[in-house]
């Protein structure tokens, strides 16, 4: 039998037996999206050693985190049309190798302007292996039932990885270095090249499929620029040249992007999904919910990492009850989703998130003991579970299915979009917040004249977070108290504006969506996604 991806299947009468490559297909794509994802989360635990080792500020560190990300957003479906070109196995291979080879540059950075570039070479590699793995994934698959299973333990691996990966970071610092837990990662991508390459059966959909050029480099010079002034902005001023170039230029190029992908004859972001009303809708809640969730993420890492100085080890724990669940609910999600209707499943999970970010809020600077982080973190870890998976179901959902794919690569796409403003939004809100709190209370303290003079001079050049990481008797330490206040303000605020993005997100699905059919109801229905008005063969396969 021919598949619409051009490929051939077993007759389904025969049986699993005769559907060779399934199992290995999901063992080794379980393995890429683990070894991705703790790429991704890697960083987490070790903030505070990045900044006493390379010397770092906030917006540096801020950019460990951001350079990855963008570089997953920027070119994930670039890649997953490389992927229906040329194999989905081949794209996770190259992924996997240039995860390889990040982590090896990270390993070896001896600035921390040479961490961004192993994180960015990391970004790229995850941002082949997410979309590759689980399209290889969902094409070896047999049926909706057996595609949804495989589609929940993928989503509990990428959990898993994350949760692993600041633990990993957090002992490896302990009995060693941080750089540790880089070449751990450079022998997981090996591993899993081994993996990859001996169990993963290839598949391919190249009909129909074709670059688009214009789109990708307007869609990544955009977004670059715009989160280059979010995340400098605080920093160097919102009104500095650099900062305002960056943001209209920036604005520029995404409005070209826009642009483009309306008349583009095989566009890589199909803006016609958008008519449909549940789509929108889903699509703004990811985007939102993901920001809400890994914004609570770094704030939690910047927290205990760079703020208060504590261990990695201890930095990491929370993330066990941050990311964990995902993982282990993946039994009960799966019969959830088919059980509950996704939207009512997105909403609730906002909304166990909006209270553990509200939570936090709450939290005292000045109190290390990590107790007050375990409801909060719990509540935004269950959050996170119900919706993961939730989202792709909506899109996948709402939409005619000859759109299957293009909806759920579009969907994948906007939550890590999500995942990428996080960490620039809650560095943008703390660091703009602290710094002005510290300014304000410098020039009213009663510290003497030289102490105060010197703690400015600090703060200038690397903000309130470089004050409070001053060594006791250097100049400007007698406004380390000053400095920790000032962040814990900071910070609390950035909690706040997630526990914001999260009831957003909540009532979005919770109202927006109401008295929405799966579909879509008669005036949503998109149009097919050819431009000579054939179904696209290329979305046959569902991307989350």
């Amino acid at each position: 039998m021919t598949l619409n991806n051009g490929t051939t299947s077993p007759d389904p009468a025969a049986g699993a037996a005769r559907t060779p490559g399934y199992a290995g297909t999901l063992a080794a794509a379980c393995g890429a999206v683990f070894v991705a994802q703790v790429a991704n989360a890697l960083p987490a635990s070790l903030n505070g050693l990045f900044q006493q080792d390379l010397n770092t500020h906030g917006s540096q560190l801020t950019w460990i985190t951001a350079a990855f990300m963008i570089a997953v957003v920027c070119f994930e479906f670039t890649f997953g049309v490389l992927g229906d070109l040329f194999g989905r196995r081949r794209l996770v291979l190259a992924g996997t190798a240039l995860v390889a080879v990040g982590s090896t540059v990270a390993a070896l950075a001896p600035t921390v302007q040479v961490l961004w570039l192993g994180a960015a070479l990391n970004g790229l590699g995850a941002g082949a292996m997410f979309p590759g793995s689980l399209t290889a994934l969902t094409a070896a698959a047999r049926g909706p039932r057996q595609r949804a299973h495989a589609v929940a333990v993928w989503s509990g691996f990428l959990s898993a990885g994350a949760a692993v990966s600041p633990l990993l970071g957090g002992v490896f610092a302990g009995i060693g270095s941080w750089r540790g837990s880089f070449w751990v990662l450079v022998a997981l991508a090996l591993i899993s090249m081994v993996v990859t390459a001996a169990l993963a059966s290839e598949s391919r959909a190249p009909e129909g499929r074709r670059l688009d050029v214009a789109g990708q480099v307007t869609f990544a010079l955009g977004l670059v620029l715009v989160l280059y002034g979010a995340v400098e902005g605080p920093e160097s001023g919102w009104t500095t040249l650099p900062v305002l170039l960056s943001l209209c230029l920036g604005a520029v190029f995404l409005a070209a992007f826009v642009v483009v992908e309306l008349g583009a004859d095989s566009p890589i972001f199909d803006l016609r999904l958008f008519r449909n009303r549940a789509f929108a809708v889903s699509s703004a809640a990811a985007v939102i919910g993901m920001l809400a969730f890994l914004g609570a993420c770094f704030a939690t890492s910047m927290w205990l990492g760079p703020v208060q100085h504590q261990d990695p080890l201890r930095v990491a724990l929370p993330f066990l009850l941050l990311q964990g669940p995902a993982f282990l609910l993946i039994p009960v999600v799966s019969r959830l989703l088919h059980r509950v209707a996704p939207a009512r499943l997105l909403t609730s999970g906002f909304v166990l998130m909006t209270v553990g970010c509200l939570l936090c809020a709450r939290l005292d600077v000045t109190d290390p003991g990590l107790g007050a982080f375990l409801v909060p973190a719990l509540l935004i870890g269950a959050g996170f579970a119900l919706t993961v998976s939730s989202v792709t179901a909506v899109a996948l959902g709402s939409v005619p299915p000859h759109l299957a794919g293009m909806a759920s690569a579009t969907t994948n796409m906007l939550r890590d979009l999500g995942f990428a403003l996080g960490p620039v939004v809650v560095g943008a809100v703390a660091l703009s917040t602290a710094g002005s709190a510290f300014a304000a209370d410098l020039s009213g303290t009663a510290l003497p004249a030289a102490d105060a003079a010197a703690a400015q001079e600090v703060a200038a050049a690397g903000g309130p977070i470089a004050v409070n990481s001053l060594p006791a008797g250097a100049p400007g330490s007698a406004a380390r108290d000053l400095a920790l206040d000032a962040l814990g303000s900071g910070f609390s605020t950035a909690f706040l504006v997630c526990a914001g993005a999260g009831a957003v997100a909540a009532a979005l699905t919770a109202f927006g969506m109401a008295g929405v059919r799966a579909g879509g109801p008669a005036g949503d229905e998109v149009p097919p996604s050819g431009r000579d008005g054939r179904a696209d063969p290329a979305v046959g396969i569902a991307r989350p």
